[in-house]
């Protein structure tokens, strides 16, 4: 294979961790850049979903199995190194250790002409020994892979703000779910964040360094906060109250872990690490990657810019990939399918699921028909007095009815929903505009089984802002199985009234017609 260093034509790359972070992310940006990709993939079915698998080569491998990674490196011009063993024991350095190693032997025997790994920033003048320990192993793989003989890069970033970075879900969940806090002292270290958009410019800028180029770069955004100034100017994004925010040194980075372990849905096994991490002020001592990754335009982009952009998805009310199917990620912001459960932000969900004695037709005109003078078959003055305390509280209430008896589109009001998503036939999605401490979709699907069956599926979301959010969510979870399983039935059983109905006149007509000549 010809590389393309030289000619300025596309690379061949190869990408570990691509079921990862950021792994996920940069594919897309590497085809964009005119690139091609190879992913290695211990479980290759989890990058199926992925809008890019198709436009990309996919092999099984393992980062500690050196025959797979030599096999996935051939070719190859360019090599990722996106994996490390974070969550998966007391022992991850040592994995990290022995990975690092493979890769980076199996990167010369195969004549790779570049590695670029993301590593972790660490704070200047502080001995190696007395970094924590996920630092200290970050450090560590950063120095055997310089170490390879391959022109290596190393990016050494802080806190990734961006839609399933663990940093930045931390962030989210302790801000969100907890208007006063007690915390720890590390609260007031000094950090520079960095926008998950700008993390990518910089992996994919390095693909075509001048080979001479063997070192570590600090990245960074344009600015350096604490995370109590990040809590604050989080919830000031995400439209919450001012958050009150007490450090207290007793704290230790071990209660720390269990702390957020409490509070977060982040698994402890990550979460204690990155903890004991933000004892250490991690700060870019030197910006010289932009004498050959230049800033963009507008320069990197900001702390509060970065949080809008993860929040996006969320700030739009559009449900994200991780939540339907319906959508797919667009941006290296959103959400995508690989991201672990607990990234994202909080999302609750009531799903019901009937087997329908109708035809899919039948069932999609009663879905398509709910709201305005035919209700929502379940407990009418329920939800007469959720619609009089709506517009008690200057909401829209019900009043709004039906722009058509029979008919939805898209845009359409539907009493205090509108209507976000429509598939005719098939799926009917409504967002809450009713007055709530968060966000909120109905979905109403007519579907067939492998069986042939007619099945109705419907899934009711909820997306909380905040603890009142929280609240609200439980307090009412009670009622669910009356309100929404009741709904479910009665759709269902409307549907089988309907065909019942339909048959039974058929068959009458035809009995007229079939009557009338024998008459005459």
């Amino acid at each position: 294979m010809t590389s393309g260093l030289e000619s300025g034509g596309g690379l061949r790359c190869l990408v570990t961790g691509a079921t990862g972070y950021i792994g996920g992310r940069l594919v897309p940006e590497l085809l964009d850049a005119g690139h091609t990709v190879r992913c290695l993939a211990r479980t290759p079915d989890k990058l199926r979903d992925h809008p890019w698998a198709d436009r990309t080569e996919i092999v099984r491998g393992d980062v500690t199995d050196a025959g797979s990674v030599g096999a996935a490196m051939d070719g190859v011009d360019v090599a990722y190194y996106l994996v490390h063993a974070l969550g998966t024991g007391r022992d991850f350095a040592t994995t990290d250790r022995r990975a690092a190693r493979i890769f980076a032997e199996r990167a010369k025997a195969s004549g790779v002409r570049r590695v670029v790994y993301l590593g972790a920033l660490t704070p200047a003048g502080v001995p190696e020994r007395e970094l924590s320990p996920h630092l200290r192993s970050r450090a560590e793989v950063g120095r055997i892979l310089l170490g390879s003989g391959v022109p290596t890069v190393t990016l050494r970033a802080a806190v990734i703000i961006g839609s399933g970075s663990a940093s930045f879900e931390i962030l989210r969940y302790l801000t969100e779910r907890l208007p006063v806090m007690v915390t720890p002292s590390w609260v007031r270290t000094a950090i520079q964040p960095i926008a998950v958009r700008d993390v990518l410019r910089y992996l994919v800028g390095c693909a075509r360094l001048p080979a001479e180029i063997c070192r570590s770069f600090d990245i960074g955004g344009p600015e350096v906060l604490t995370y109590l100034d990040m809590m604050r100017r989080y919830a000031a994004v995400a439209g919450l109250p001012r958050r009150l925010i007490l450090p207290v040194p007793v704290l230790t980075p071990r209660l720390s872990s269990h702390w957020i372990g409490l509070v977060t849905p982040v698994p402890r096994s990550i979460a204690r690490p990155l903890a004991e991490s933000l004892r250490h002020e991690v700060v870019c001592h030197e910006r010289n990657i932009t004498r050959y990754v230049p800033d963009p335009p507008g320069g990197p982009v900001t702390f509060d810019r970065a949080v809008e952009l993860a929040l996006r998805r969320i700030q739009d009310a559009q449900v994200s990939t991780r939540w339907s199917s319906a959508a797919l990620p667009g941006a290296p912001s959103d959400p995508l399918p690989t991201d672990p459960d607990w990234a994202g932000g909080s999302l609750y969900t009531d799903r019901r699921e009937l087997a329908v004695n109708a035809s899919r037709e039948s069932l999609w005109r009663v879905i398509e028909g709910i709201g305005g003078d035919n209700g929502w078959y379940s407990l009418p003055l329920a939800w007469a007095v959720r619609g009089w305390l709506d517009r008690f509280v200057g909401g829209v209430g019900l009043r709004r009815g039906r722009r058509d008896a029979q008919r939805l589109r898209v845009g359409d009001s539907l009493d205090f929903w509108r209507v976000e998503e429509i598939e005719p036939g098939r799926l009917l999605r409504l967002r809450a505009e009713m007055r709530l401490p968060g966000l909120a979709w109905l979905e109403l699907w007519a579907e067939q089984d492998d069986k042939g069956r007619t099945v109705f599926r419907q899934r009711a979301l909820f997306h909380p802002r905040g603890l009142l959010g929280q609240a609200y969510w439980w307090s009412v979870s009670p009622f669910h199985a009356v309100v929404f399983g009741g709904m479910a039935r009665n759709i269902a059983h409307a549907a089988e009234s309907a065909e019942s109905a339909e048959t039974t006149t058929g068959a009458l007509a035809k009995a007229a017609v079939t009557e009338e000549p024998a008459r005459g």
